[in-house]
């Protein structure tokens, strides 16, 4: 026997799976990220798509690789996840925290 499943209401983790253009609310799978360096503690904004490899601003130090997907972040590098032109959001999905 099949169990009635709930398509009106799936959850969180169901959701994030599912295609972005499939889900209840279409959302893009993409953010915006900034990333400190911690040589010189310069700030850089960069897309977590990103498909150059990505430099510090202040001493052109490598901050993050470009793989197939997402952009790997170098190691030592902090993120924060970037929600609108003033606020930030700390995600899970990001490896390295702000700290």
């Amino acid at each position: 026997k099949k169990l009635a499943k709930d398509l009106l209401h799936p959850t969180a983790e169901e959701e994030k799976r599912r295609h972005k253009k499939k889900r209840l609310v279409q959302s893009p799978n993409s953010y915006f990220m900034d990333v400190k360096c911690p040589g010189c503690y310069k700030i850089t904004t960069v897309f977590s798509h990103a498909q150059t490899v990505v430099l510090c601003v202040g001493c052109s130090t490598v901050l993050c690789q470009p793989t197939g997907g997402k952009a790997r972040l170098t190691e030592g590098r902090r993120c924060l996840e970037r929600v609108n032109d003033q606020s930030f959001a700390c995600a899970s999905r990001l490896r390295l925290g702000w700290g």
